[in-house]
């Protein structure tokens, strides 16, 4: 288990519990410290910053759009490439169902493990992922297909070879083709929504975040460093990013927030991804119940960001 910065205390707990469950006779003992250790959970979780949220956001046990597509999607088949250039690992996508329904899924996914990052490129899409996505939705609209999308990335790869392929274009191309979607859509924030490369599968009819995710235009790092030229006031940037799930539902960016388990989600991967899937679901059903509405209420909704 990776600790953050704010769980020290829960990080001895641990290592006690831990040390007694070696020797027998210690069964009042270890469910005196288990109590004591889901009281530091409250407290601790219960009085988070939002710094103390972008580490939890990052979280690399964390659930990943992986874990939700094999866990929410019955008869899942991924399809692969943009059919121009290659196969981008930072985004899974294809078919399958839903709880009965027939939808396509797109996720952002960053691996678990240093092969797996490195085959995903940590999440950080280039063009032909983001034409990945485009190709994937435009075979949604074909066949009348729910988009669900899955948001967990710091950005688009930054490199000089994204830059040649055309990033901005690919990106800003994604977007529109979010908002020419005839079919209902929803997004989930799972971890680190971050910049374009987050927005560019965002657009949708519902956008929801899970309760310790973070939704911004920037890393906080990033803000830092331009604003004060130093990354030591990261927690500054953060504060006034206002990125946190519970600040960007007071302004009416998303539509809904996911609850966690107790500790985050990567305490309890299956009572998060259940969540995850119960509010999914929910809100499809909402949806489907007037389809052909689902793109004028799309850019009505985010129009009216535009005058807020």
């Amino acid at each position: 288990m990776v600790y953050l910065d704010f769980e020290k205390n829960i990080k001895e707990l641990d290592a006690k519990i831990d040390d007694l469950k070696g020797s027998d006779g210690n069964e009042k003992k270890i469910k005196k410290l288990e109590e004591k250790r889901e009281e530091e959970l409250k407290k601790a979780y219960s009085n988070l910053t939002s710094w103390d949220k972008v580490q939890v956001a990052r979280h690399p046990s964390r659930p990943h759009a992986i874990d939700y597509i094999n866990s929410m999607i019955d008869d899942f088949v991924e399809l692969a490439g943009d059919r121009m250039f290659a196969d981008d690992k930072a985004i899974i996508g294809g078919m399958g169902y839903l709880d009965g329904t027939p939808v396509m899924v797109i996720g952002q996914e960053k691996g678990n493990d240093t092969e797996s990052r490195i085959k995903h490129n940590f999440g950080m899409s280039k063009p032909e992922g983001y034409r990945k996505a485009i190709r994937l939705m435009e075979l949604a609209n074909k066949f009348n297909l729910p988009v669900i999308t899955f948001v967990d990335t710091a950005g688009a790869f930054p490199g000089a070879d994204a830059e040649a392929r055309g990033q901005a274009q690919a990106i800003a191309t994604s977007i529109q083709k979010c908002f020419d979607l005839d079919v209902p859509s929803i997004c989930v924030v799972i971890g680190e929504g971050g910049s374009g490369g987050a927005i560019a599968i965002a657009v949708a009819n519902t956008v929801m975040m899970l309760e310790n995710s973070v939704y911004s235009v920037i890393s906080p790092e990033g803000c830092a460093s331009i604003l004060w030229r130093s990354q030591e006031h990261k927690k500054d940037a953060t504060k006034a990013l206002k990125m946190t799930s519970h600040d960007l539902l007071e302004l009416g960016i998303i539509d809904r927030i996911i609850e966690e388990p107790l500790g985050g989600a990567h305490r309890d991967k299956e009572q998060a991804i259940k969540n995850v899937k119960e509010a999914v679901v929910a809100e499809l059903k909402k949806l489907l119940k007037a389809p052909k509405q689902a793109k004028e209420k799309r850019i009505e909704k985010f129009t009216k960001m535009t005058r807020m």
